[in-house]
């Protein structure tokens, strides 16, 4: 029987604990907002701070670079052609994240901005998962991402918005609106909430942002709300 339920990929990358990490808490607002609506069946919530995906190994260079010169190869097709225990290893432990991501209506990621650019934790499922023809939808030749709804939540320590002194800075927010558009998530349906300035209330010196943080970090709460009662672009029906 085939399954209409809505998923929820939720993935958090912050290094610090839930009472500290701003994005954890804007990153439970939203989900816990979804599954009060949705029910948790399809809820699905990775780690990556605490169980980070493994950095990619040769084993994982070697068979994608075998199979991009095959042509695409769908995802579940790729397990007989692994050639080595290294291969098979490296195909067991980035199968199941490119399961998750495809079969998500909609993907929440927490994102601190880490030297101005996203977490490596972040980064190294990001690596695993960009593998040759993973979301190559055979029925339509087109991405098995192009419905999916992309909520990215992320915390600044400053302000790096556009106009401001800092906002060459930013490499959080190209990075990854180039990363999923580039692999067929629609400009209309990626989502950045972001709460800036906020060391306001940690650094002496930015005291005097605490009504910008403040202001920042409530509009970021009401966005957020709103964006986890819409009901999903598609619902993905999954044998």
């Amino acid at each position: 029987m085939a399954d209409t339920r809505p998923r929820l990929l939720h993935l958090d990358s912050s290094a610090g604990p839930a009472a500290e990490s701003l994005t954890r808490r804007l990153t439970t607002l939203f989900a816990d907002i979804w599954c009060d609506r949705h029910g948790t069946d399809g809820y699905r919530h990775r780690d990556l701070a605490t169980d980070p995906v493994a950095p990619l190994g040769p084993a994982y260079v070697a068979l994608g670079r075998r199979l991009e010169r095959r042509g695409a190869v769908p995802p579940e097709q790729v397990g007989a052609l692994t050639a080595t225990p290294d291969e098979r290893r490296e195909w067991a432990l980035t199968l199941p994240l490119i399961s998750e991501l495809r079969a998500a209506d909609t993907v929440l990621l927490g994102v601190p901005m880490y030297n101005f650019s996203v977490p490596a934790a972040l980064k190294a499922w990001i690596d695993r998962v960009t593998f040759p023809g993973a979301f190559l939808d055979p029925g339509t030749g087109g991405s098995a991402l192009s419905d999916t709804r992309v909520v990215v939540v992320m915390a600044r320590g400053g302000a790096y918005g556009p106009g401001t002194p800092r906002a060459a800075f930013d490499f959080q927010r190209p990075y990854l609106r180039a990363w999923f558009t580039d692999h067929g998530v629609a400009e209309d349906n990626l989502h950045f909430v972001q709460a800036e300035m906020a060391l306001a209330s940690l650094v002496s010196h930015l005291a005097r942002f605490r009504d910008q943080a403040d202001a920042s970090l409530a509009a970021a709460r009401k966005e957020l709300a709103e964006l986890a009662t819409r009901p999903p672009l598609i619902t993905k029906v999954r044998a």
